[in-house]
């Protein structure tokens, strides 16, 4: 694997260990310090499930990280399938159920866990909370997207899985490009935002499950359109916190993992679904790759090698060093795809 710049670590969960209590895993952190008085939510717990559903062989220390997960996840849904995304340090839960992100990032987590896990009590209780949170459905395109991603998991496991299947079903309407699109902005939305490219990996992953081709097709373009945009000068130069709308370009700051991580989600998606393109899908995981090495707009590495953390953003004067769940999350998520990509080349 040719990635510029550092060396590629291996994925560590020590960090997110030290951010995790029996009630969940700390959203903020000051430097590596957790933060206990910005409590927990839902669209980090979800992510850790996620992450360590996808370690082949997971040790002690990221099975302990399923259980609390797993909890903290069954704790925050409500009967309906939605769910509360916030608590505190005390335990309580704050705000109303809802199909916002979060629902979206739960049902991919138990979809993930579900089809992933090698405990089957464990796997059981994924694929239980996916049954009941696959009976909802958002407005969001990103929440739809996120839980369309733990569909295409469990009926990847299990064809005749109707509850999966049909949520794909309903995704797949979402994913119709207008009949006004504009070819020379070929985005569904007037900007982009956040985890831009796991839209695109969710109408891969829905294409790719229900035999769709033409919108396999449209996330493949849509994916060489964004990686193309997203390329400054060799390297990685993700969409910044702020959004980018058709007249932005160049390198912009505050840039965030978790769109690194997002791409690098997608390319492997792409990679799996288009042979053909295989190698450009390939150069594209490595460029997320090398971002967090220090092939980026700053030449920055943005990771701690002492904790295991990932930095919460790349600004203009380089690494914003705080170790958030996000960032690492995402770091730990992108350096999975680091050590698989290895085992395919060795």
């Amino acid at each position: 694997m040719s990635v510029a710049r550092g060396e590629v670590p291996p994925p560590r969960f020590d960090h997110l260990v030290a951010m995790t209590t029996p009630l969940g895993t700390f959203e903020h952190a000051l430097g590596a310090v957790p933060r206990p008085e910005h409590g927990f939510c839902v669209d980090d717990v979800a992510r850790v499930l996620l992450v360590c559903a996808r370690e082949p062989e997971p040790r002690t220390e990221v099975r302990a990280l399923i259980s609390v997960a797993l909890d903290f996840l069954e704790a925050s849904r409500d009967p309906s399938g939605a769910c509360t995304n916030r608590r505190d340090v005390a335990g309580r839960w704050h705000g109303s159920p809802s199909t916002d992100d979060c629902w979206g990032r739960s049902v991919w987590g138990y979809g993930t866990a579900a089809a992933r896990l090698d405990d089957p009590r464990s796997r059981a209780r994924g694929f239980a909370g996916f049954v009941v949170a696959a009976r909802q459905r958002s407005r969001w395109i990103r929440a739809t997207a996120y839980a369309a991603l733990g569909a295409a998991e469990v009926l990847d496991g299990d064809p005749d899985c109707l509850p999966a299947r049909d949520l794909l079903i309903d995704a797949a309407r979402r994913w119709q490009p207008a009949t006004d699109s504009d070819a020379a902005w070929p985005w569904p939305e007037p900007r982009l935002t956040y985890a831009n490219a796991t839209i695109i990996e969710a109408m891969l992953a829905t294409g790719s499950a229900l035999g769709i081709d033409p919108l396999v097709a449209r996330g493949l373009a849509l994916l060489g359109w964004l990686l193309d945009r997203e390329t400054v000068d060799g390297h990685l130069s993700p969409t910044p916190v702020g959004g980018a709308g058709r007249d932005d370009h160049g390198p912009r700051f505050d840039q965030q993992p978790i769109e690194v991580a997002a791409m690098a989600d997608a390319c492997v998606r792409a990679a799996r679904v288009d042979r053909a393109g295989r190698e450009r899908w390939r150069s594209g995981l490595e460029a997320a790759i090398g971002w967090f090495v220090g092939d980026n707009d700053r030449a920055a590495v943005m990771w701690d090698p002492h904790t295991g953390g990932g930095y919460d953003g790349l600004t203009v004067d380089g690494p914003n060093r705080n170790q958030g769940a996000e960032s690492t999350l995402a770091f730990v998520a992108t350096m999975q795809h680091a050590r698989d990509l290895a085992a395919e080349q060795n």
